[in-house]
């Protein structure tokens, strides 16, 4: 068997769900109050939606997203051109005994949610999905 096989299919444990809120929250504040010392990352204003961690809290992934959504791929490289400040900061701030590697990536869910919108404004998904009125009709 695998190992952490027993975790297989499973979302995340309570554990991981806390220290990614905590990293996420910490990361947002450093993020707004301009803590890091590169000028081109404190001039954007970077929305931080959810950190996931690695079963072991090993690795944690920060979904972001700039405001307004321009210029993601620039956030992201000035991310991980900052990102041992950023863990360095991040540690001070939390008490663990290891603080996670940090990782980004571009939160997608905005654009899911626009696209789920426009499906479920299609006519036909409307009509598909319409309920019945009290005389049995469609």
């Amino acid at each position: 068997m695998a190992k952490n096989s027993h975790n297989a299919g499973r979302g995340p444990s309570q554990r991981q769900l806390r220290v990614g809120e905590l990293i996420r929250r910490n990361l947002s504040e450093i993020l707004m109050r301009g803590d890091i010392h590169d000028p081109d990352l404190n001039r954007i204003s970077i929305t931080v939606g959810e950190v996931r961690c690695t079963p072991d809290l090993h690795i944690a992934t920060a979904f972001i997203l700039p405001l307004g959504g321009e210029g993601a791929e620039d956030a992201l490289s000035l991310l991980r051109k900052n990102r041992h400040e950023i863990r360095r900061m991040i540690g001070k701030k939390m008490a663990l005994k290891h603080t996670p590697e940090l990782r980004y990536e571009i939160d997608m869910t905005f654009d899911q949610m626009d696209a789920t919108r426009r499906l479920l404004d299609n006519d036909k998904v409307k009509r598909d999905v319409a309920l019945p009125d009290e005389e049995g009709d469609i």
